[in-house]
């Protein structure tokens, strides 16, 4: 008879909280009392080449919070920094597991290390039970009436909301099973170092959002302004609930900004069903298109040195906050695939190895949606125009001067790398070209 402790394991990744959180809720109302875990996963941090990655510190800070957030419970939390097929093998010599919770995680590695570990569970008698919980409607939850996903946003979100009933909006009531998190004392932390890494000096936003959503819709497009939430940070590491987020904009009656949390869904819906998209063309179409790929003018445009203020601004505040606003996202996106002709899959990259709110889904989707090769993308033929959408966005420049000051001074500033109107007549011939195959 093993002289092992009995516990239920939850098991945390992307849904750092321990209120409002799914499927803890049912680990606590389980049958064992509950040990919390989190691996730092080597086969994700071995590939990043930023060893002071704020997203690695932003993980790591909040982990030291949840498990002095435990200790006031008695409890604490088991962190790992391996594998996590090798951490499994760790947890399960020291306890005896008797069943794993975690929440659904919908990105390409992360279904295939849950279906390893989860085979690997099996073999031990141990069921891994998942939940839904950083959506409020994932997979086959809101489909056409014929049962085929949806590849449109604006019918996706009728239905969306057409869906939707108090209860998907109702917090997970966790802190009354508190109680039932297995009684440790605390448990040591491998530190940054240990893993290879440094503390990074980034600012990280707050979860502030009720201030701002009420007048989102006038302000959001306009990058001097704090007029979004930045919680994009929050909801990739699960930090903050979709349901607390979902539930005070439809109480604020603030469609414009629930919207955007619809197309998330919508996002990670189309991964879901078509996973070719993370790395293809959802329009296989547009894989045939012979991209420039200019390696120049790809540093220039990374490093903020295009010649186009806008651009310029928006790189450099990427490389210096990890953070760009939604609108010039759109602009350098538009100027990177159809100015420079170079395949969107380089951006998407760059955005992948330096925004702290990267989510694949999103960005692969937003990404596409620039390039014309994604599901309800802009037209091939829309081609954003930088010099009109400054104009149009900052036109007292005041964002442009936060970012490119030496643009007041046109000796210092550099000339553009490639002209717009001859760019967009060879995008247009290199569009058509692909596409009339």
């Amino acid at each position: 008879m093993s002289n092992k402790t009995s516990v239920s394991v939850f098991w945390f990744r992307r849904d750092l909280r321990l209120d409002d959180n799914a499927g803890l809720y049912h680990a606590l109302k389980s049958e064992y009392p509950v040990l919390p875990i989190f691996i730092f996963d080597k086969e994700i941090l071995d590939k990043l080449a930023d060893k002071d990655d704020a997203r690695v510190t932003f993980i790591y800070q909040t982990i030291e919070h949840i498990d002095k957030e435990l200790h006031t419970h008695g409890s604490s939390l088991q962190v790992y920094y391996d594998k996590p097929e090798n951490a499994w093998e760790k947890l399960l010599k020291e306890y005896d597991v008797k069943q794993v919770f975690t929440n659904h995680d919908y990105e390409p590695y992360a279904k295939t290390r849950d279906e390893k570990v989860g085979k690997y569970l099996q073999k031990q008698n141990i069921s891994l039970n998942t939940y839904k919980d950083q959506v409020i409607f994932e997979k086959d939850e809101v489909i056409k009436d014929d049962g085929k996903p949806y590849t449109v946003y604006t019918p996706y979100q009728r239905k969306w909301y057409q869906a939707l009933k108090p209860f998907y909006l109702k917090a997970y009531p966790n802190k009354k099973y508190f109680k039932n998190f297995f009684k440790t004392n605390p448990l040591p932390i491998p530190s940054l170092k240990q893993m290879g890494f440094e503390k990074s000096e980034a600012e990280f936003p707050k979860v502030h959002y009720k201030e701002l959503i009420a007048e989102y819709p006038e302000k959001r497009d306009f990058p001097a302004i704090k007029g979004t939430s930045h919680i994009g940070l929050h909801l990739r590491f699960g930090t903050v609930s979709i349901r607390e987020l979902a539930a005070t904009a439809n109480t604020f009656s603030q469609k414009t900004w629930l919207n955007e949390l619809i197309w998330r869904e919508f996002y990670m819906m189309i991964l879901h069903h078509f996973p070719h998209t993370a790395t293809n063309s959802f329009r296989p179409e547009y894989d045939r298109i012979k991209w420039v790929n200019n390696e120049k003018e790809f540093e220039a445009w990374c490093k903020g040195e295009t010649g186009y203020p806008l651009v310029d601004a928006g790189m450099r505040e990427l490389n210096a906050t990890g953070y760009m606003h939604n609108r010039v996202r759109m602009v350098v996106a538009s100027f990177l695939s159809k100015d420079l002709l170079i395949d969107w899959r380089w951006g998407e990259r760059y955005f992948a190895a330096k925004l702290l709110d990267y989510e694949m889904a999103s960005n692969v989707g937003g990404w596409q949606w620039s390039a014309g090769s994604g599901t309800d993308a802009a037209p091939y033929f829309r081609i954003f125009n930088p010099d009109s959408q400054l104009k149009k966005f900052d036109p007292e420049f005041k964002y442009i001067k936060k970012w490119v000051p030496e643009y007041a001074d046109f000796s210092k500033y550099p000339k553009p790398i490639v002209d717009h109107a001859f760019a967009r007549d060879r995008c247009l011939k290199a569009f058509k070209e692909a596409l009339s195959k």
